[in-house]
């Protein structure tokens, strides 16, 4: 990096950070899936989200671990890269690119199908360009601003969520008496089966992707090697606590797996729980969450960016540029908002095939990374735990290969596809793979230790880490 470029602001906190990665996994998921998911597990949603849980936990694990090296933006892509090869790490960084330029895109997507259904005469187009001009404006500005706005529709989406969870405790013991409510059917009923719940789990994992990203912020955070590892932990056990809860109550309320329309499942129950005025509440909330959760994928997208440009894997005097003034990258921003009006011509189905892919091959590469770097280190004599640096990331890459081996062929072609035009760009990029992609030079060159700083580490081995420069 040059000594006069500027650079991007340590501004945010521990709660901040976690507030973004909810948002980013946006709570109200849980319901707008609900149906799809009970469908597939016969109406053991709760169980499905808490298999998908503890799964997720080790991918979490990882990424915390990674964190705590490599506090800087670029995530899986940095990990792989400076851990495996940086090879490797570009085609993690390409394959990443599928879940975050598209997951802003169907949260538009899905946000402007809301709005159009409560509003049949407003075109959805004019709700999705004003859900792109608004989050891009917000982001442009500042991470500080983006982060306040964004507590203050957590706080409303949360609002809605335990609004609906009283709604459907009061309903349950109005309907089936007090014990109704500590039933057990949700976790295990007649219609439970193995193969089934798995098949649920691996539908209910869509709801968690985006924990990951609070990563992304690391050079905007305070102390990031001790908050970004923390809040990837927090991220994901909070928000898989707020599914396992809302899917257990929702599915008290609507025994069994059968709808009329699955994908609608959620309204159905809300006018079911609370009439027609808690119905257009609920619309509201899911609205705010698709604009909330929308202002995190883009900031997160926009920051990935900024990473491969100012590496030079991307057109560095655009993917690599701040805007001098908010110090924010306004050209990954602009390009993230323009990618979302593909919107406009391709079904919510169509542009979410591609995003799984990517998360589960990003995952189960950054389990393999925490891997490469226990042998590192115990090649630099410094050993570090068998179980927290080979066993628990080797899970985690199980588990993530599982799920991406139960997509349906559909997504795991166009996935391919992804990869292969990653490939030929690759050997464009390093003239037919003779050369190694470009590199960053960091311009704090001070080692990072895990746990350093005066709190207690999160993690626990501290080591004599150092940033490759």
């Amino acid at each position: 990096m040059r000594p006069n470029e500027p650079t991007l602001r340590r501004a945010l906190t521990l709660g901040e950070v976690v507030m973004f990665g909810l948002a980013y996994m946006t709570p109200l998921i849980v319901l707008g899936i609900f149906g799809i998911v009970s469908e597939t597990t016969g109406g053991a949603t709760a169980i499905a989200y808490a298999l998908a849980l503890v799964a997720m936990l080790f991918t979490a694990f990882s990424y915390g671990k990674m964190a705590a090296v490599y506090p800087i933006a670029g995530s899986a892509y940095t990990y792989v890269r400076r851990t495996i090869d940086a090879r490797a790490g570009f085609l993690v960084g390409w394959a990443v690119l599928l879940d975050y330029f598209f997951l802003p895109m169907v949260i538009w997507l899905i946000g402007g199908a809301y709005l159009s259904a409560q509003f049949p005469g407003v075109p959805s187009w004019v709700w999705i360009v004003a859900f792109i001009t608004v989050t891009t404006t917000l982001n442009v500005i500042g991470i500080k601003l983006a982060a306040r706005v964004n507590l203050l529709l957590m706080t409303f989406q949360i609002a809605v969520l335990l609004f609906f969870v009283l709604l459907s405790i009061g309903y349950v013991a109005g309907s089936w008496g007090p014990e109704a409510v500590f039933d057990t059917a949700p976790f295990a009923n007649r219609a439970t089966t193995l193969s089934n719940v798995a098949a649920g789990a691996a539908i209910a994992a869509y709801a968690f992707l985006g924990f990951e990203a609070v990563t992304t912020l690391a050079e905007e955070t305070i102390a990031p090697e001790r908050t970004i590892p923390r809040a990837i932990l927090l991220t994901a056990f909070l928000g898989g606590m707020i599914f396992i809860v809302v899917a257990y109550f929702t599915q008290l309320v609507h025994p069994g797996g059968i709808f009329e329309n699955s994908s609608s499942a959620a309204f159905e129950i809300a006018r079911m729980i609370g009439s027609s005025l808690f119905g257009a509440v609920f619309l509201a909330g899911l609205v705010v969450a698709q604009f909330a959760s929308g202002l995190a994928a883009q900031a997160s997208t926009s920051r990935l960016l900024y990473a491969m440009g100012r590496d030079g894997v991307l057109p560095r005097k655009v993917f690599g540029y701040l805007y001098p003034r908010c110090r924010t990258p306004v050209f990954g921003l602009v390009i993230t908002g323009a990618t979302g009006l593909i919107a406009l011509r391709l079904d919510m189905a169509t542009s979410t095939s591609f995003i799984n892919f990517g998360a589960f091959t990003t995952f189960a590469f950054v389990n393999f990374s925490v891997i490469a770097l226990y042998f590192r280190e115990r090649r630099a004599g410094r050993p570090l735990g068998m179980v927290s640096y080979v066993l628990a990331p080797a899970i985690g890459a199980a588990v993530n290969l599982w799920l991406l081996s139960q997509l349906d062929a559909h997504a795991v072609t166009l996935g391919l596809i992804w990869l292969g035009l990653g490939v030929i760009y690759l050997a464009y990029l390093t003239r037919m793979f003779r050369l190694p992609p470009p590199d960053l030079e960091f311009a704090e060159e001070a080692p990072v230790t895990a746990g350093a700083g005066n709190d207690q580490p999160f993690f626990d081995d501290p080591s004599p880490w150092r940033r490759e420069t």
